[in-house]
C-alpha cells in the first residue's frame, strides 16, 4: 500500500473503523487522523538464520517461512534497520542449523536493546561470546531466552519525559510520534481529574504523565512491568501518588465496587479487547472513560457495552502507527450521562 496517498489510506482506515462502528449501531465524532512519518517504528522481531556462507536476516515473507532480507526499510528507524547486520552475527554465534533466531530489536534511548529466542542453551563460551558481541556492537542490553547476558547500558525508555526500564521484550506503542498523539489525546480526556485508574498499564505509558495531576492506581499482567513501572515513578520527582496492581484482567477483572471511587479510567487492552473488564467498567458509573485500541472490532463491541449502560461516545481519533497496513490504532472518550 506504499503506492497510496495519506489521504486516500486515511480515509480507508476511518471507513473500517466507522464500519466497525456501525456494526453495533454505533456512531462517533472523528477528530483528524495522527500518522506517523515513514522510519519511525522502535521496535522489530527479526528472523535469523545461518547459512553455509554465514548468516541471513530479515522478515518472513506472508505466510512463508522463507527469509527476506529488506536493506532499505520505510518502516523501520534508521537505528532499527542498522541492527540486521548484529542479528546475522547473533545467529552465527548462537542458532542452530535447524530453525532461526528470533531477534527482537526495542530502540531504547542510550541504544539498542535486543532480545533473543529459539537459540542454543547458553553455556559458558556462548555467554562469553554474546557478553563480547554487546560490547563490540555497542548494544545496551542483551537477554537471550528470558536470560539477561549483558547490560550495558540500562535500556531505558521516556514516557512524556519520565524514564522507565522495561522487561526485555515489554510492549510498547509503535512509535514514539504515535505513543505521544496517544498519550495527548488520554491527558486531555482526563481533564481535571484527581484519581485514575488505569488498566492494563504496561510500563506506564500513560500512568506516569496523568501522574503529574492525579492520583494513578496502575493494573497490569505482568509482573515485570508492574515492577518497572513502580520504579519509574520511585525515581521520578513531582508525581502525585502511583500504586501498582499485578492482575489478570481477563480472568479476574476490576470490580464495579472496585472502580467506583475513581474519577476517570484509562482502559488499553490488547487486540482481544476488554469485555469482561468492560462490563464492570459500564457497571461503576465511572464518569470519564479514555478508551486506547488498537483492534476496532473489539473496540466496537466494547463501546457498545458502554453505550447501553448510559455512556456517549463523544469522540474518537484514528493514530496510524503501522503505516501501509491493514492495522489502526484509535483512542476515544467516554462519557458517563448525567441521571
Amino acid at each position: 500500500m506504499q503506492h497510496l496517498a495519506d489521504e486516500a489510506v486515511a480515509e480507508w482506515k476511518t471507513d473500517i473503523v466507522r464500519a466497525a462502528l456501525k456494526a453495533q449501531g454505533l456512531e462517533a465524532k472523528f477528530l483528524p487522523m495522527h500518522v506517523s512519518p515513514p522510519n519511525t517504528r522502535r521496535r522489530a522481531t527479526l528472523a535469523a538464520r545461518r547459512t553455509k556462507k554465514g548468516a541471513m536476516a530479515g522478515f518472513y515473507g506472508k505466510q512463508s517461512e522463507t527469509i527476506v532480507e529488506i536493506p532499505d526499510c520505510r518502516l523501520l528507524h534508521p537505528r532499527l534497520v542498522a541492527a540486521a547486520p548484529v542479528a546475522r552475527v547473533l545467529a552465527e554465534a548462537g542458532a542452530s542449523r535447524k530453525s532461526p533466531l528470533r531477534v527482537t530489536v526495542t530502540l531504547a534511548e542510550p541504544g539498542l536493546d535486543v532480545s533473543v529466542t529459539e537459540g542454543k542453551p547458553l553455556d559458558g563460551p556462548l555467554r562469553m561470546a554474546l557478553a563480547e558481541l554487546c560490547q563490540t556492537h555497542d548494544l545496551a542490553r542483551l537477554t537471550w531466552d528470558g536470560e539477561t547476558v549483558a547490560t550495558r547500558l540500562a535500556p531505558e525508555q521516556r514516557f512524556d519525559g519520565l524514564s522507565v526500564v522495561p522487561p526485555a521484550g515489554a510492549f510498547l506503542q509503535a512509535t514514539k510520534e504515535g505513543e505521544e498523539a496517544l498519550r495527548s489525546d488520554v491527558l486531555d480526556i482526563l481533564g481535571k481529574a484527581r484519581s485514575v485508574v488505569d488498566l492494563f498499564a504496561g510500563c506506564g505509558t500513560f500512568a506516569l504523565p496523568a501522574a503529574r495531576r492525579a492520583a494513578v492506581h496502575a493494573v497490569e499482567g505482568d509482573r515485570a512491568m508492574t515492577t518497572a513501572l513502580d520504579t519509574g515513578w520511585r525515581h521520578a520527582e513531582g508525581l502525585k501518588q502511583v500504586t501498582t496492581e499485578t492482575r489478570d484482567l481477563f480472568r479476574q477483572p476490576l470490580q464495579a465496587d472496585e472502580l467506583g471511587g475513581f474519577d476517570a479510567a484509562i482502559i488499553d487492552p490488547p487486540r482481544a479487547g476488554a469485555e469482561a473488564q468492560t462490563i464492570q467498567l459500564a457497571r461503576s458509573g465511572i464518569p470519564v472513560i479514555a478508551h486506547v485500541s488498537c483492534n476496532p472490532v473489539t473496540f466496537a463491541r466494547d463501546a457498545a457495552t458502554l453505550v447501553r449502560n448510559g455512556y456517549t461516545l463523544t469522540r474518537l481519533r484514528l493514530v496510524d502507527q503501522f503505516r501501509w497496513s491493514v492495522h489502526v490504532e484509535l483512542v476515544a472518550e467516554f462519557r458517563k450521562n448525567a441521571s
